[in-house]
């Protein structure tokens, strides 16, 4: 099964243009869609989910025209949102129970065992009678995936699913992600850069719109090899070195500014040589995406 997105575009009624002539082809497993907040990553889920039009271009799922069979697309997708709602005072079973009927599945034995079975895949079993209002933020999020599971999908869109986590919870939702990726498109939308490197084999990267880059993450960092430089330096000096070096990415370490830089040749100065990081990639498109657009 792939899912191909050929020249889709979006642009809002305030003239926002959403997306610009998305290709991506997307294969089984996880792929990880990487951009900053406003980049154009919710616009596209929302368009392959069949929540809102595109004013151009096309998706495929195998067979299905996603864009012009949106019945055909839903039967078979599981989508979990950045933002979902929950009844607090119902229990993670009997919702799940509750969801599973109105996707049509009537025979109470083959539910009974489906939920179940969710429930186990997703790490919920034991707290199965408890109220949802007292999950934590990972369970809750580990019950999303659960009620996205229930047609067991082809397609299974996640959009900012570990932000807020805590690193064990994080844990526990790339273990239930990875193993669904194993038989299905899994679709990861996020900014943050580790998601990406822990789950997935593919990914691109999209900002205002555009894709930046795409392909294997290993292979991605690969080809920045030997390009990344950093260096510690005062506060008042980051605006100089911001005009003289390609500055990808700045944060503080005791107290003053780290900064990398991307350099083909060693630019001495001080820099020091450093294996390159997905987060560099990621930080490097979006430093040239941005300033191509400001020229």
């Amino acid at each position: 099964m792939e899912l191909i997105i050929d020249n889709l575009s979006k642009t809002y009624a305030n003239g926002v243009q959403a997306l610009q002539n998305i290709s991506l082809e997307i294969p089984t497993g996880m792929f990880g869609l990487l951009g900053p907040n406003g980049a154009g990553k919710s616009t596209l889920m929302r368009t392959i989910a069949t929540l809102q039009e595109a004013d151009k271009g096309s998706i495929k799922l195998g067979e299905i025209d996603v864009l012009k069979q949106k019945n055909e697309l839903r039967q078979v997708l599981g989508y979990l949102p950045q933002q979902f709602g929950l009844y607090p005072k119902l229990s993670a079973e009997f919702l799940l129970n509750h969801f599973a009927i109105l996707k049509g599945i009537n025979n109470k034995g083959e539910r009974n065992d489906l939920v179940n079975a969710l429930l186990i895949k997703t790490n919920l079993y034991e707290v199965r009678k408890q109220n949802l209002k007292g999950f934590s933020g990972g369970m809750k999020q580990r019950f999303g995936i659960a009620q996205a599971l229930l047609s067991n999908p082809k397609l299974l869109i996640v959009d900012e699913p570990t932000a807020g986590l805590d690193p064990v919870e994080r844990n526990r939702f790339y273990n239930v992600l990875s193993e669904i990726g194993e038989k299905t498109v899994v679709i990861l939308s996020t900014h943050i850069v580790d998601d990406v490197k822990e789950l997935c084999t593919n990914m691109a990267i999209i900002n205002k719109g555009q894709v930046c880059l795409k392909g294997n993450p290993k292979k991605i960092i690969e080809d920045m090899k030997g390009k990344v430089y950093k260096k510690t330096i005062h506060k008042q000096e980051l605006n100089s070195y911001k005009q003289n070096y390609q500055v990808i990415s700045e944060r503080l370490f005791l107290g003053k500014p780290n900064i990398h830089i991307l350099s083909d040749v060693n630019p001495g100065d001080g820099f020091t040589q450093i294996n390159a990081e997905l987060e560099d990639v990621y930080f490097s498109e979006i430093f040239n995406n941005t300033n191509a657009k400001s020229h």
